[in-house]
């Protein structure tokens, strides 16, 4: 073999270990790429999910307020409801308040024209007696009808609630703190006080 062939076939040998060289580091650099890739779409994967997961619990943490915000307006809803039933109530209880308290002095009326001691031999005077006694009967029992009771009846426990004390003291046959005596009876309009009873108390 000449010396010019053993050139040319050493060129193809550099050459093609040239080209393999290349093709391993193109190979390599390509393995390189496609990792780096791979990584990068690993990273943004990861991202993705990380923003994918914080989403979510914005939303959760989201429908939890709005959740909150319907059930604190749905109950105040219903109180709002309840306090005008009770208010509407109220009123419909306690309307004839000032109309009953007009009416406490005409009852005190006939009571004392009853308590006054007059003789009752006279015929003419005793069809009056009856008939105030009537009349208050009538119209105690029309006010009991709309929730209006009477309240201080002698012997009970003085209450402070029901009760105004004028005076206290010491009263053979009653226990301490029992009313010895009503000077006027109180009243109750559906068991709300229109009138406290003026009593006296045993000490």
């Amino acid at each position: 073999m000449s010396e010019q062939e053993q050139q040319v076939e050493k060129n193809e040998l550099d050459q093609e270990q040239t080209e393999q060289v290349e093709q391993a580091e193109n190979a390599q650099e390509t393995a390189e790429q496609q990792e780096s890739a791979e990584n990068l779409e690993g990273d943004a994967l990861e991202e993705a999910i990380a923003r994918v997961q914080e989403l979510e619990e914005q939303l959760a943490e989201t429908a939890k307020k709005e959740q909150d915000i319907l059930l604190r307006s749905r109950a105040e809803m219903d109180n709002i409801r309840r306090r005008a039933e009770q208010d509407v109530e109220k009123a419909h209880k306690f309307a004839l308040e000032k109309f009953a308290k007009d009416l406490l002095e005409t009852i005190d009326n006939l009571e004392r024209a009853l308590a006054t001691p007059v003789s009752t031999e006279d015929e003419s005077l005793k069809g009056v007696l009856d008939g105030v006694e009537l009349t208050l009967k009538g119209l105690l029992a029309t006010v009991a009808r709309f929730g209006v009771e009477a309240v201080g009846e002698v012997g009970e426990t003085f209450n402070p609630d029901l009760h105004q004390a004028i005076s206290m003291q010491p009263t053979e046959g009653f226990a301490s703190n029992q009313i010895t005596a009503v000077l006027q009876k109180g009243y109750l309009l559906n068991g709300r006080v229109i009138r406290p009873a003026m009593v006296m108390v045993a000490a």
